[in-house]
């Protein structure tokens, strides 16, 4: 009889990489080194967006990122991050810190807890607008929303550059039911006509649209991946193109009164390492980290080396990137575009307006009444985020007047009136006060990469 002989593989074949290198991803959180943050430290196997999961791992859990040191040549992937919770403190609960290490782990591709579950028959539906902004519009989507007898279970819209992008979760109005693919064709169709009320035709084709959400299964409800596809829909869109101003005409709701606090970008090229150098001067707010490594990572640009900083109300950045395919960036017009894209995408989260927050018992057609009478007092809603949480549904908007203006908070508190059984709490959202000294934080990889970095060591740790 012919002997069947097979390959033959050895045992500990598959250990090998982690006997190498060690365990796929290590997450280590340090509590002793410094007296005002947390270092969370992570070693990792790299891939292309893996930063992205960190930070965004990091943003969902609400933590703010002091300070960052990120390197991954070499295969390897190595961040340093200072946090601190959302009251400023270190991170001394060992849950928190647990969860910390479960979900930075999980969100590696070979993870089995990466994998997305498929979307079950009775949830929402999640459909994304895009289009010209005008005052009112947020309103009048929700309006005819009421009209098509449809719940708004969740929406986040947001508006900038006279553009908007909105993602919402509708259901029946009927004991919540879901919506079949027919009548949500329907839907979709009267929205547009909605979007296209006052646009050409023209600007009918290119930016309003309305359809089925572009958002992983199993991750509609996550906060950062909303956000994220809210900052593709506005790029996608050519938010970051500033549209003409006549002498005269009211100023954009989405304008800053300051110039002063928009983001400064500059690209400069690492001819020896074939990097191009992307360095960001902000007015320093939460999140910040995750909307420029996010709009790096959707513009197909790969993060090799980077460092954050943060001091006195202040941020700085710098990033060492390739596009990826390998290449830096070559032509002005390229540089040009990925500057436009940054500032964009640090501006069209910040609202130095309004923040309103409401309250109420939740039914059909309430966010239709509440938009109803912001508008008719004549505020725009810049931002909004609408959940819905048991029986109750909590709103919160930023608005500016009409003309882009700023409101007077008096004057909102008298609309409570007109609201009916609705807990409104009105706060005014800056930003952070200007820094007391614009200095660059002394510690920066470029200076480290320009003289003498070939590769980061696996033993590198923050100064």
């Amino acid at each position: 009889m012919e002997r069947v002989y097979s390959p033959y593989f050895d045992p500990d074949f598959d250990s090998l990489t982690e006997r190498i290198y060690g365990p796929a991803c290590r997450v280590n959180v340090d509590n002793e080194s410094f007296e005002d943050s947390s270092i969370v430290k992570i070693d990792s196997v790299n891939k292309q967006g893996l930063l992205l999961e960190v930070v965004q791992a990091l943003t969902d859990m609400n933590l703010t990122i002091s300070k960052g040191y990120i390197s991954s040549d070499a295969g390897w992937f190595m961040d340093v991050f200072h946090v601190k919770d959302e009251r400023g403190n270190k991170l001394t609960d060992q849950r928190v810190i647990n969860y910390i290490q479960q979900a930075i782990s999980s969100n590696r591709v070979d993870s089995p807890k990466a994998k997305a579950r498929t979307s079950s028959p009775g949830e929402p539906k999640a459909i994304e607008m895009t289009g010209k902004d005008r005052p009112g519009l947020f309103s009048e989507i929700s309006a005819a929303l009421d009209d098509l007898h449809c719940n708004i279970v969740e929406a986040h819209a947001w508006s900038h550059n006279a553009r908007l992008a909105c993602v919402a979760y509708i259901s029946d109005q009927s004991a919540d039911t879901p919506i079949d693919d027919q009548r949500l064709h329907a839907i979709e169709d009267h929205l547009t006509h909605v979007l296209r009320a006052t646009t050409t035709k023209e600007e009918n084709s290119n930016q309003q649209e309305v359809k089925p959400a572009g958002l992983p299964n199993g991750e509609l409800s996550t906060t950062t991946n909303v956000e994220r596809r809210l900052h593709q829909l506005m790029l996608s869109v050519r938010d970051f193109d500033r549209p003409p101003r006549s002498t005269g005409s009211p100023k954009l709701v989405s304008e800053s009164d300051d110039d002063e606090s928009r983001a400064s970008v500059s690209i400069e090229s690492c001819i020896e390492k074939g990097y191009s150098i992307v360095t960001i001067q902000c007015k320093d707010r939460r999140r910040l980290m995750f909307d420029t490594v996010c709009t790096l990572t959707d513009m197909q640009y790969v993060i090799f080396h980077a460092s954050v900083d943060s001091c006195g109300g202040y941020a700085y950045q710098e990033y060492f990137i390739r596009h990826v395919d390998g290449g830096a960036l070559n032509t002005e017009s390229e540089k040009d575009r990925v500057i436009k894209c940054l500032e964009a995408a640090i501006e069209r989260r910040v609202c130095e307006g309004v923040r309103l927050e409401l309250c109420a018992y939740n039914r059909v057609g309430l966010l239709s009444d509440i938009t109803r009478v912001l508008r008719e007092n004549g505020l725009a809603v810049l931002r909004a985020d609408v959940a819905t949480q048991g029986e109750k549904s909590v709103n919160a908007f930023y608005v500016r007047d009409i003309s882009g203006n700023n409101v007077n908070l008096d004057f909102i508190k008298c609309m409570k009136g007109e609201m009916g059984g609705i807990d409104i709490v009105v706060m005014e959202e800056t930003t952070n006060s200007q820094p007391t000294s614009t200095a660059r934080p002394r510690f920066s990889i470029g200076d480290m990469l320009k003289s003498q970095i070939d590769r980061f060591s696996h033993s590198f740790v923050p100064i």
